[in-house]
């Protein structure tokens, strides 16, 4: 039998994704009507439909290389408005834009069509749309104009630049790579992947790609028009607004958009996927979530592409894969956005490079455990998490997990101290201790700020020691709120004597004004050492945390130390705020080697240094320690002063 060659394959697309009827074309070779399946079979075949497969089909369509798409061609691209449902909407070619993205990185230009890719525009979670142009997988939808236009709008990733992401079997030529729409269950583990790529490759902030003007005209946008990633909805369940407001402003830079959502039960076809479904990217999971989505471009063999663009730009990565479960997209002339909830894990994200992310079908990733303890005048509440390892990610996540922790408990104010425990255990080392205290300020931020920019910073110095890559294995967080502000301010210190013999006790008495309080004395014994030098004067000094943990991290900033175990323990033995520091200092010098005070060191081991000229490893400083002493506080203590005792 023959069909008319006027046969519309778009209506047959749609038939086909929608599962619309279709009524037979009536000719005089035809006969009677085909069967609504028989005939799309027979039609799909002769028009070389290029479309997501139904769950369990086989094989995609070959690829259009980039080379032969041409300005007026039109395509189908496939997408999930809601549910589970891909549904199609039209392309057309509008131009290619050489080198746009980087050397050899094109990007096409495509006006989208239909009703419902008009009434929202490009949507946020759009991005990895596969695009089909004759029958071929052309691209994955990836860009869209920075600025408002009143037709739809986007950038094409070329499909042989979606395939190009590395993997750990032999390449394949992309030009006859055929593309599977279907995936099979696999357990074969994720290849390795390397941290020094991950840093070198990361992204400070969503770029800006400058259209040409004769484009933009033709398109019907303003002469100064710009393409940028589309955003990935960033998924967050569990966490209080205030967190969302104090850190929203660390996502936008990576081109994502803070959405609502949350997770929903695995499914048993969760890793049945095909173009055109969504996936997540899991950052954090359990009592608290938080994930990013895209659209699936390609899926071959157990790999997955999606996204058509970097999600964070950390090259090789570790990151659980997730179904996608689609609730509805939210049209907006400001941001269209998809809400999306995180299925479940159906494999590891292990590349997120500049042209798409990639994701193995199989075992997922291993997390860290996060165990948070928030305690206030209301009561104890526990909160359990995982989240990803990453140098990048984990001590932004950290913080956020801390801060959340404290701001949606109902009985958390601002006013209040904070009082942070607790310990990071790390494999193969002695674990990090957590202890400190923090007062509440003027500052017009929140004061569950400072707890968590402490939590960040220590999750930083440990990620970045330039020794080797943590294994973290487990962390566990205790923060007690207390409803006011606890703080005390060092006004003076002296001593009745100001002269000693070696041996001798000596009473330093400190001034302590507490924030809206009258002013207080504090007294802390001391005793002068035996081997002091009859003569000299030493230098006490009554001082807050800060001022004596000052130099020690110089010297570990400064990559002088010998190992992980060494910052560790330079971790554990820095002071804390809610002590009086008192410090016997003698004028002799001190060397800094690694981890390890050095106190007086012989001039010859000084010049021995000098003369090397190899001090890579090791700090001077112009006094020794002779004691020091320190007083806890349930206050934070802040200042610094000196007391000068002569030696009879």
């Amino acid at each position: 039998m023959l069909l008319k060659k006027t046969l519309d394959c778009q209506t047959l697309r749609s038939a086909l994704v929608n599962n619309m009827h279709v009524p037979c074309l009536k000719s005089s070779t035809c006969g009677e009507p085909f069967s609504r399946l028989l005939f799309l079979v027979l039609a799909l075949t002769l028009c070389s439909i290029a479309v997501p497969a139904a769950r369990g089909a086989s094989d995609q369509p070959p690829i259009l290389p980039l080379d032969q798409i041409k300005p007026g061609m039109t395509g189908v691209a496939y997408t999930i408005f809601a549910g589970d449902k891909i549904e199609p909407f039209d392309i057309e070619v509008i131009g290619i834009l050489p080198n746009l993205i980087g050397p050899k990185q094109s990007i096409i230009l495509v006006q989208l069509h239909g009703e419902k890719a008009e009434h929202t525009g490009v949507v946020a979670g759009m991005s990895g749309s596969p695009v089909y142009i004759d029958g071929k997988l052309a691209g994955a939808l990836s860009l869209k104009f920075g600025v408002f236009v009143k037709e739809p709008l986007g950038g094409v990733t070329p499909i042989e630049d979606v395939l190009s992401i590395p993997t750990d079997e032999s390449p394949s030529n992309p030009k006859t790579l055929s593309v599977r729409s279907t995936v099979a269950d696999n357990t074969e583990s994720p290849s390795a992947t390397g941290w020094a790529s991950s840093l070198a490759s990361s992204m400070t902030q969503a770029p800006h790609y400058p259209v040409p003007s004769n484009y933009a005209q033709l398109s019907g946008a303003p002469g100064d028009a710009f393409l940028e990633p589309i955003a990935a909805p960033l998924v967050f369940s569990g966490f209080a607004p205030a967190t969302l407001r104090q850190y929203a402003g660390e996502w936008t830079s990576y081109g994502m958009v803070a959405a609502a959502g949350g997770t929903a039960p695995p499914e048993t076809d969760d890793s049945k996927i095909v173009p055109g479904d969504m996936v997540s990217m899991v950052l954090v999971q359990g009592d608290i979530s938080m994930s990013a989505a895209c659209t699936v471009t390609a899926v071959v063999e157990n790999r997955v592409y999606a996204c058509g663009h970097p999600l964070f730009g950390l090259g090789a990565s570790d990151m659980p894969l997730a179904r996608g479960r689609t609730l509805t997209t939210l049209a907006s002339d400001f941001n269209s956005t998809k809400i999306v909830n995180a299925g479940g894990v159906i494999g590891t994200l292990t590349e997120d490079r500049s042209t798409a992310v990639m994701g193995r079908i199989g075992p997922a990733p291993q997390m860290i455990p996060v165990d948070l303890t928030v305690i206030t005048p209301a009561g104890e509440q526990e909160f359990h998490s995982e989240m990803i390892s990453n140098p990048k990610l984990t001590p932004l996540l950290m913080g956020i997990v801390a801060f959340n922790g404290l701001t949606q408990n109902t009985a958390y104010g601002e006013g209040s101290t904070m009082k942070l425990s607790g310990t990071i255990d790390i494999d193969g080392h002695p674990p990090v201790s957590l202890e400190d205290m923090y007062a509440p300020t003027d500052q017009f931020v929140p004061d569950g700020t400072f707890v968590a920019s402490s939590v960040q910073t220590i999750f930083t110095r440990i990620f970045s020691n330039p020794y080797e890559m943590p294994k973290i294995d487990k962390v566990s967080l205790r923060v007690e709120s207390m409803p006011d502000r606890r703080i005390a301010s060092i006004l003076n210190a002296w001593s009745e004597a100001s002269q000693a013999e070696p041996g001798d006790p000596v009473v330093i008495k400190v001034l302590l004004r507490p924030y809206r309080g009258a002013p207080v004395i504090r007294e802390i014994p001391i005793s002068i050492p035996i081997q002091a030098t009859r003569g000299s004067t030493l230098r006490v000094q009554v001082s807050d945390a800060d001022s004596l943990n000052r130099i020690p991290n110089l010297v570990a900033a400064q990559g002088r130390l010998g190992g992980l175990d060494q910052l560790i323990s330079l971790l554990n033995r820095e002071r804390r705020n809610n002590q009086i520091y008192v410090t016997l200092l003698k004028p002799t010098p001190t060397l800094l080697v690694e981890d390890k005070e050095l106190p007086d060191a012989p001039l010859s081991q000084i010049n021995v240094l000098d003369q090397k000229r190899l001090p890579g490893n090791s700090a001077l400083l112009r006094e020794s320690t002779a004691g020091e002493w320190s007083v806890p506080m349930d206050e934070i203590i802040a200042g610094s002063t000196s007391v000068f005792i002569k030696i009879k």
